[in-house]
């Protein structure tokens, strides 16, 4: 079968059904940019090629198991069953604005094994494929077009380490930016990476629209160790000149992650000052989200607040992080399906 998201098949299919261009164009827009189940964008095209599309066209790599809707917030979760039956998890976020965005999943587990996070604690199952990346957005817009919103923006925050997957991230930043495809706005993507600096160089080159969001969590080379083991490799000092480089063109989101008398401290503060001193960043005050088994508690909303106050107060642009979705498990940190069908 053909994927939807391989064009050079379906232009193949196009041919066969001898197809105008423009139907193939209706057809596109109806699944892709309009939220269209399957059936419906089949049914736009013309009897004689309905067929041929419906017997050849593969149109989803998952299978939608179940939805958690939070009772305090706009937030839902979604539990995709793979083909080799694995689980992957992806957050639709309603934010008061109206806007609404979608958080997805690049890795089924993750290998950073990050002390802070669920997903780290799972180890990595195997990447997820471009196809499986996008069919996340595919079925949160069909989801959402019953409630009258489509997807604006979409953030690769959800389980993995995006930048460990790096030919099916990029592959799937070629296709969710294409006019013939989603038509995203690089502006309307962002990708979260604990920091692996020759892939956000790399990332920065080839899609300069598209936000990197930098989850640096500590200026201090050992306390980072402490919180993300991957750090060992990649030094603050080199991290630094990635950071530089990747927010040339703009700004670059950096997260940080509160920690109750790990990360939180006075000298936390003016390390992170100095080393984020003429940077072009946009710094993100996380609050931690437990999960069962964790270690560490999170710096109590006060002292947040007081922390991102004296950022401000140096000149940063600082927003602090409200999470949605902890009431389901779908906040920050916290996705970690160990779901697998036999």
């Amino acid at each position: 079968m053909v994927l939807i998201h391989d064009q050079s098949g379906i232009e193949g299919l196009r041919k066969r059904a001898a197809l105008q261009p423009h139907g193939l164009k209706r057809f596109r827009n109806a699944f892709l940019k309009k939220g269209l189940s399957c059936e419906s964008a089949l049914a736009v095209l013309p009897e004689d090629a309905r067929a041929l599309f419906e017997r050849e066209v593969c149109f989803h790599s998952l299978k939608l198991s179940h939805r958690q809707d939070s009772k305090v917030d706009g937030a839902t979760k979604l539990g995709f069953l793979s083909e080799d039956g694995h689980m992957v998890e992806s957050v639709i976020l309603r934010v008061q604005s109206g806007r609404t965005s979608l958080c997805i999943s690049s890795q089924v587990g993750c290998a950073c094994a990050c002390g802070f996070c669920a997903t780290g604690q799972m180890g990595l199952t195997r990447n997820l494929t471009y196809a499986e990346i996008l069919d996340q957005v595919v079925q949160a817009n069909q989801l959402l077009r019953e409630e009258g919103r489509s997807v604006r923006n979409v953030v690769f925050m959800g389980m993995g380490e995006p930048f460990m997957n790096q030919e099916h991230l990029f592959r799937a930043l070629e296709i969710l930016t294409d006019p013939l495809s989603f038509d995203y706005a690089g502006s309307r993507l962002m990708v979260s990476t604990v920091g692996i600096p020759d892939v956000m160089l790399r990332c920065a080159r080839e899609f300069p629209e598209v936000r990197q969001a930098l989850s640096l969590h500590s200026a201090r080379q050992d306390v980072r160790e402490t919180l993300i083991p991957l750090a060992k490799k990649y030094h603050l000092d080199l991290l630094r000149e990635a950071l530089l480089a990747a927010g040339a063109d703009g700004e670059l989101m950096v997260e940080y992650l509160m920690l109750a008398g790990i990360n939180d401290r006075e000298e936390d503060l003016l390390a992170l000052e100095s080393y984020l001193r003429d940077c072009s960043v946009h710094i993100n005050i996380v609050p931690y989200n437990a999960f069962d088994g964790c270690a560490w508690q999170g710096t109590a909303p006060a002292a947040r607040e007081a922390f991102a106050n004296r950022l401000k107060a140096a000149g940063f642009k600082v927003t602090q992080r409200y999470s949605l979705g902890a009431d389901i498990a779908a906040a920050c940190g916290q996705l970690a399906s160990l779901h697998r069908q036999a």
